[in-house]
């Protein structure tokens, strides 16, 4: 329970703990950005890193999917032990094994550590996600003050990918690829200090014991469901270590709803997910999530292998687009959520990144940057602002300061998921599209370059169709008005 009074306080002071929260923005919006550049900067870092260690393709699918496997698959257990341990302790825990695990890897010789510490990255990263956005829950409970908090986070978790790709750019051009895993170290440390100068927590309730089948179940689930569309984008659909592995996760994650049904302290309480606010928000995330995967990893291969951008322009390529997300996130998301709520907000801005895909879809062999690329990008990122801030508020709001951990833990979960979706399908649809592109063909330089832009294509309008179907949801699934304030706040500021 929140320990704030509802005595009215002198105004310096009141002034003073305003400063404060928004000081604690920048430390959670600091780490956030760390675990969200994660992702894809080492992608940038990842042919040099392949040269220089000498290790093949399949090594290479590792480097990401263990990441991906330890975060997706820990972080409701993480956002669990936040709400039972304190946010503020798991956060600082979170950071520290975050880049300890970091400077593992920027120092690794041999494949088989970097794997390791890419797991390692994420099982820390399933610690510090849930802890940032939950205390970001609990420290902005006032709706206007929240509107423009989750605006500002929302646009981090929203821009992060495309900074990754920029500053995995440069570091690997100018520097080295393992400066992409060491600049962690930096980040990590301004946020720890600032965690000890500017975080609050509250006291932690007594609480009933970890639900151990729960944890059990639900990461044994989501292993083998990441694992088995892992594998798909390089084995197929139909391959026995696809279909296995996603069967076996589907029928555990069966058997964790049904344990969360039953037991006294489930891991994840279904009033979090069945509120349809909150479930509207994580099925639009995740939806969004696959669809998102086709701007980053196929406009990357278009820049780079057609228009032949370098590293670092291809990062700066997607900087328009992140200011644009950063613009409708911080503004239109941030002041028109606390008013209307996110149901006219995240449909709209799902429809609009469509059209931007669709934009995308007419790039062929003669396109340039500037007439072809760019005002596609800069229509999605207004779009995706419009849907990453009133998500994220929306799944943590109305939700018990108790609950906050894992319901922060669940829109980390699901965007992870679908990401996931999103790169075995798209990945699957663009080999395909190729392949049958070049049938009968000869295979010169040119049906070739023909081929990759047919795949592209395929994979662009199936992301303008993922966002489309992510505006029917959350139009549908969203409540109409504000959303639901939170229930543990002071009286004097839950208007």
């Amino acid at each position: 329970m929140s320990t704030l009074t509802d005595r009215p306080r002198p105004a310096g002071r009141e002034e003073q703990a305003s400063s404060g929260r928004w000081w604690a923005l920048v430390v959670l919006a600091l780490a956030q950005l760390m675990v969200v550049l994660d992702a894809t900067i080492v992608n940038i870092a990842l042919p040099t890193a392949q040269a220089d260690l000498a290790f093949d393709d399949a090594g290479r699918q590792w480097v990401v999917t263990g990441y991906a496997l330890a975060f997706g698959s820990l972080l409701l257990l993480g956002g669990r032990l936040s709400d039972f341990f304190g946010r503020k302790r798991m956060f600082v825990i979170g950071l520290i094994g975050f880049a300890l695990a970091s400077a593992l890897g920027g120092a690794a010789q041999n494949l088989e550590v970097l794997i390791f510490a890419r797991a390692l990255q994420g099982a820390f990263g399933a610690a510090l996600a849930p802890a940032a956005l939950s205390l970001l829950s609990t420290t902005f409970t006032e709706p206007a003050e929240r509107g423009k908090a989750f605006g500002i986070f929302g646009a981090i978790s929203g821009a992060g990918g495309g900074i990754g790709l920029l500053l995995g750019g440069v570091l690997t051009e100018y520097v080295s690829w393992r400066w992409c895993l060491y600049v962690n170290l930096v980040i990590a440390a301004i946020a720890v200090l600032g965690a000890f100068l500017k975080l609050k927590d509250e006291p932690i309730a007594a609480h009933g014991k970890i639900d151990i089948p729960g944890a059990v179940t639900a990461i044994a689930g989501l292993v083998a469901l990441v694992y088995g569309l892992a594998n798909a984008e390089t084995d197929g659909w139909t391959d026995v270590m696809t279909l296995g592995p996603i069967i076996a996760g589907l029928i555990i994650l069966g058997l964790f709803i049904a344990i969360e049904r039953r037991v006294a302290h489930p891991l994840l309480p279904l009033r979090v997910v069945l509120d349809r606010n909150r479930g509207g928000s994580y099925i639009s995330v995740a939806i969004t999530g696959a669809g998102m995967f086709g701007i980053f990893l196929f406009l990357t291969y278009y820049l780079t292998a057609i228009l032949q951008f370098t590293p670092v322009r291809t990062g700066l390529a997607f900087l328009p687009m992140l200011g644009a997300v950063m613009l409708t996130a911080t503004t239109a998301g941030s002041i028109l959520t606390p008013k209307i709520g996110p149901r006219p907000l995240v449909p709209v801005g799902a429809l609009v990144a469509a059209g931007g895909m669709l934009f995308l879809t007419q790039l062929d062999l003669n396109s340039t940057y500037a007439a072809n690329v760019l005002p596609g990008l800069i229509i999605i990122g207004l779009g995706l602002g419009l849907v990453f801030a009133p998500t994220q508020n929306a799944a943590t709001s109305g939700v018990t300061h108790a609950d906050a951990g894992v319901a922060s833990a669940m829109i980390n979960t699901v965007q992870q998921i679908g990401g996931s979706i999103g790169t075995a399908l798209l990945s699957s649809f663009a080999a395909t599209a190729a392949s049958d592109y070049l049938v009968g063909k000869e295979p010169t330089p040119l049906a070739q370059a023909q081929a990759a832009i047919e795949s592209y294509h395929t994979v662009f309008w199936w992301s303008a169709g993922f966002f489309l179907l992510a505006a029917v949801v959350s139009a549908v699934l969203f409540r109409t008005g504000p959303l639901d304030v939170d229930p543990d706040a002071p009286p004097a500021m839950a208007h």
